[in-house]
């Protein structure tokens, strides 16, 4: 039987793994990009996790919530990344500072 405590050493290990490829990985803007959508997944598999055990639907129907926003950030964070990637020919974080007016 798979209890509360293994569904949030999951979640816990799932958003280090991601705040640690924030920390480590400063120069790809992807790899950014997919270090906040594993935080975000971390705290979705918590709120599923206690709406299971608690048996409440709060926090499933919170959720599909955070999708929605975790998905239009996707997508707006991939358009910019493209038009960037046209514009300079690099992802790279550094050489991003020549857009400051």
């Amino acid at each position: 039987m798979v209890t509360l405590t293994d569904y949030l050493v999951l979640g816990a290990i799932l958003f280090a793994l991601g705040m640690f490829g924030i920390f480590i990985n400063r120069k790809n803007m992807i790899i950014l990009l997919m270090s906040v959508e594993l935080l975000l997944l971390a705290v979705n598999m918590n709120f599923v996790a206690f709406s299971h055990f608690l048996h409440d639907i709060a926090g499933q129907v919170f959720v599909f919530f955070v999708l929605t926003v975790a998905a239009a950030e996707s997508a707006i964070g991939l358009a910019i990344i493209v038009v960037l990637f046209r514009n300079r020919a690099s992802i790279n974080v550094q050489d991003l500072d020549h857009l400051k007016g």
